[in-house]
């Protein structure tokens, strides 16, 4: 008689041992295994205790929420095994597939999210849905109830207290758990049953084996330009182009000019994301590196947050004075000086919860019709029907775009949204865009 136990993130097997997907068997592995391990032993027949789950236990969950016609298709291949990614843009109602998948499963739920701001967002639907407490960890919040939202960091952070509470496990935003920190959640919890949720999810092997492994493959993919008309609003994307000033463009020149010399100097080509970052890590030994890397980044700054593209924005708020828009940036100075030139209300990381309500509820009951912010609105907050965004700078990550396109895509009667790129010609930022839009 096989025993099974839980004891700090990993499943002991107490009186026997059991080959997975090693040449050699072991008494122990990874809490994630525990599904594949009582698979095994009901496979062979083997007789076992589970004491390794201690679950919560939900009361009845019932919602009268319907799922739209791909919905129903995501949750139906999703259903197929009860692991695996779904791919869906932003306003497209993946919160509400994970409550049905959670409806349909009646299993205690572990909701991981990136931000304080998404906690209180996911707890306020599930409590909507099912009229049931959920509970929270993060931002002060410890309270642990069978339907628990917790940050990514307050989840990692407990893993080995609570991996053995929860039989279902979300993962919104799912990208996040490529970091290091992040996938002893996966690792370390043993629910057996796991929902991946992005707008967009990187395709490179190595990440598509490691999310694999932890939650499974994506059983289900739908893109902006499917939904578009539908369910999403139509929209258009333009990039404008625009000039540096004289005096940016020669500092431009300058400091960009240090950064070819060296590397033309050296011999080193920068052709990819890893030949970057081998490069920063050589500028913390190497002065001249160090020198040539400021040299980059000023120059960046330059074509990220030339006065051109404050005129440009200036001029396009007076032409659509109703619209409600969002404008994005890759810094909190730019936003709190925009904020303060021209009046609008900006929200950032650093935003007090009770200040960022008021915000997005001013801007929902049309108080307020433009909001400034860098990236903490890229990821998952509902921000109420916008119809035009703006990215005066953005980091030409693929996710980050779709995220920020996504922001402005709820539907209403007529809507035709836009997003404006605004990008500083003959520079760098340039080519980011092309290579962006090529991925």
């Amino acid at each position: 008689m096989i025993t099974l136990h839980y004891r700090s993130g990993r499943i002991q097997l107490e009186g026997g041992e059991l080959m997975l997907d090693s040449l050699e068997s072991s008494d122990e592995y990874p809490a994630y295994k525990y599904r594949e391990i009582k698979e095994r032993l009901e496979a062979s027949s083997t007789d076992y205790t589970d004491k390794a789950l201690d679950k919560l236990t939900p009361s009845k969950l019932e919602t009268d929420i319907k799922l739209r016609d791909y919905q129903e298709q995501a949750l139906t291949e999703w259903s197929r095994y009860t692991r695996g990614i779904v791919v869906l843009p932003t306003g497209a109602g993946k919160t509400i597939l994970a409550v049905k998948a959670m409806e349909s499963l009646q299993a205690s739920t572990l909701v991981v999210v990136p931000t304080i701001v998404l906690v209180d967002q996911w707890r306020e639907v599930l409590e909507n849905a099912f009229n049931v407490e959920v509970g929270a960890l993060g931002g002060g919040h410890q309270e642990i109830r069978p339907l628990t939202v917790a940050t990514y960091d307050s989840a990692s952070l407990r893993a080995r207290i609570l991996g053995n509470r929860f039989e279902f496990i979300v993962f919104d935003e799912v990208h996040h758990l490529a970091a290091p920190t992040y996938r002893r959640i996966a690792s370390r919890y043993l629910s057996p049953h796991r929902l991946g949720l992005t707008a967009t999810l990187q395709k490179d092997e190595a990440t598509i084996e490691l999310f694999s492994e932890l939650v499974g493959d994506v059983v289900f993919e739908m893109g902006v330009d499917s939904l578009a008309g539908t369910h999403l609003a139509e929209f258009t994307v333009k990039t404008v182009r625009l000039p540096l000033t004289a005096h940016e463009k020669n500092e431009y020149d300058r400091q960009y000019g240090i950064y070819r010399s060296f590397l033309q100097r050296r011999g080193i080509r920068i052709r990819s994301s890893r030949d970057y970052l081998s490069f920063v890590k050589r500028s913390g030994r190497d002065p001249e590196a160090r020198r040539a890397l400021l040299s980059r980044n000023r120059a960046v700054n330059i074509a990220l947050n030339s006065s051109t593209k404050i005129a440009y924005l200036k001029s396009l708020l007076q032409a659509n004075p109703v619209d409600k828009t969002l404008i994005f940036t890759s810094h909190n100075k730019l936003v709190y000086s925009l904020s303060k030139e021209l009046l609008i209300p900006a929200i950032t990381h650093q935003t007090p919860r009770e200040e960022r309500g008021r915000i997005l509820s001013g801007f929902m009951d049309g108080s307020y019709r433009r909001i400034v912010t860098s990236r903490v609105l890229d990821e998952g907050v509902d921000v109420p029907d916008a119809s035009i965004a703006v990215i005066i700078s953005g980091s030409g990550s693929n996710r980050q775009f779709i995220q920020r396109l996504g922001r402005i895509l709820r539907k209403r009667p007529g809507k035709q949204a836009v997003l404006f790129e605004l990008v500083s010609a003959g520079t760098v930022e340039t080519r980011i865009s092309d290579r962006r839009k090529k991925s």
